[in-house]
């Protein structure tokens, strides 16, 4: 929770926040503020430092395990160009997790400093809401303490679920974003299976979420599709047996594996914080907080950001800029809104998708097939050529709304750094870009971003998409 003042006030300043940056923000904006930072342990035991999900067991330590992944695809193209690789390579889980863990740490100690520059009081503490100007603070060993504040914010984030239904779960298993894990842990060497219950990338493109899956399919990773699993028992060898049903024929099936990984979402961190006694407005089915267009409660003086507010997205760089401008609002030193349109993202499988604005289907649902135009090219990186690697899955496409200024409302892009790709593209949905635009802006030769500004076949055409030359 965060809480800011002005001036010479009565009001203490507190905070319970996970993104920092809006923190310090209002810290550099003369605010009174601390925070108060605490991580309940997981149903295994595990808890972490300063910084959040991101930092610790988030975005943080996933791109680096993914790093560790396409090294070990490098090698076997590094023979390709020449390099002299041993046969026998093999990766080391303990070294690649003490380097990540030492990362980490370094950027614990890192918040802790700027919290300390930024003159921000730092509190490990549980925080719950007693009213609307007022915050306890309980310490690991007991101890209460009451804060007062002229505003509060909440920005607690969320925790992976557990399905509750299925005996063993908690016991046995533990929860992570799936096709990610399941790539990089593909990538280091490990056999990896993915159990899905429906459709894979719920939410995103399913063209693209389709590639990418075929091309994880391609790498190693193996799919269960179409099911649902009942139950895991340890075995005496500490082996996990897990059941699990064919939804689509019925057949019982059972395997035994090391480790199981749940990744079926995340649950907002509200229950402990005391808002139904407030009065405030939650999503009964998830939880989450009914927010204004300006991060505000329904309760005076309480603002929510981040994965806790409902119909945003669970994403960092959203409640790090959602937080920033929150900070110079309730300073006085701004008026502007979070604009939560056409919010860019990446997901770090081993064959990269980047997307920004609307999916085919959800711009068809909008404009009627009718009323949009995509233009799509499959390609082959340069990267892949003579390393001799299988591009059927490197595919773009862009969605326009059909007219006369064919304005784009979706860009989408499998294939290698996808997230540095998409992140420039993403400067043109701010700007209203038009396919014309895009036409208009010269590539860099030769990068697979450059594919992106000379795509000009439609799928309405039924012409062939694929790339020729370079």
């Amino acid at each position: 929770m965060a809480a800011l003042c002005r001036g010479r006030h009565r009001w203490k300043t507190y905070n319970f926040l996970k993104v920092l940056t809006r923190t310090l923000t209002a810290a550099q904006l003369g605010q009174k503020v601390a925070v108060l930072d605490y991580v309940e342990p997981s149903a295994i035991g595990t808890k972490w430092g300063l910084g959040g999900t991101c930092v610790n067991v988030g975005c943080i330590p996933k791109k680096l395990m993914h790093q560790a992944a396409l090294l070990g695809t490098a090698f076997k193209d590094a023979k390709k160009f020449g390099w002299q690789i041993p046969e026998a390579l093999s990766h080391d889980w303990s070294t690649m997790a003490g380097g990540v863990q030492n990362y980490i740490k370094s950027l614990n100690w890192g918040h802790r400093v700027q919290l300390n520059d930024k003159k921000v009081k730092y509190l490990n503490m549980k925080g719950s809401l007693v009213d609307e100007h007022t915050v306890k603070g309980l310490t690991k060993a007991g101890k209460e303490t009451t804060l007062t504040a002229k505003n509060i914010v909440i920005a607690t984030g969320g925790r992976p679920k557990y399905p509750t239904n299925i005996p063993g779960a908690m016991e046995h298993g533990i929860t992570n974003v799936g096709l990610e894990c399941a790539g990089f842990l593909t990538g280091i060497g490990l056999d990896t299976t993915i159990m899905v219950r429906s459709i894979a990338l719920r939410g995103f493109d399913q063209q693209m979420a389709g590639l990418v899956t075929e091309y994880m399919e391609a790498y190693g990773t193996k799919f269960a599709w179409k099911c649902l699993p009942r139950r895991i028992d340890k075995l005496s060898s500490g082996a996990l047996q897990v059941m699990w049903t064919d939804t689509h024929t019925g057949s019982e099936h059972q395997d035994t594996y090391d480790t199981v990984l749940w990744a079926v979402g995340r649950a907002p961190e509200t229950k402990a914080l005391g808002l139904v006694k407030l009065g405030m407005k939650l999503n009964k089915e998830t939880g989450k907080i009914i927010v204004g267009s300006d991060e505000s409660t329904s309760v005076p003086n309480i603002y929510a950001f981040g994965d806790i507010g409902e119909g945003r997205p669970e994403l960092t760089p959203t409640a790090i800029k959602a937080g920033r401008l929150l900070a110079r609002r309730l300073a006085g030193q701004s008026s502007q809104l979070m604009n939560y349109d056409n919010v860019p993202t990446t997901v770090f499988t081993p064959l990269e998708y980047g997307c920004v604005g609307l999916s085919e289907e959800d711009a068809e649902k909008r404009y009627g097939k009718d009323g949009i135009e995509v233009y799509h090219a499959f390609y082959k990186p340069l990267e892949f050529t003579v390393a001799e690697r299988d591009a059927s899955q490197c595919y773009l496409k862009v969605v326009c709304e059909r007219g006369e200024n064919q304005t784009i409302l979706g860009l989408h892009f499998t294939g290698p750094n996808a997230g540095e790709v998409t992140q420039g593209f993403a400067l043109g949905f701010q700007c209203g870009a038009t396919y014309w635009d895009l036409l208009n802006t010269v590539g860099i030769h030769p990068t697979c971003a450059e594919e992106v500004t000379k795509v000009h076949i439609t799928k309405r055409s039924g012409l062939d998409a694929t790339v020729t030359g370079c």
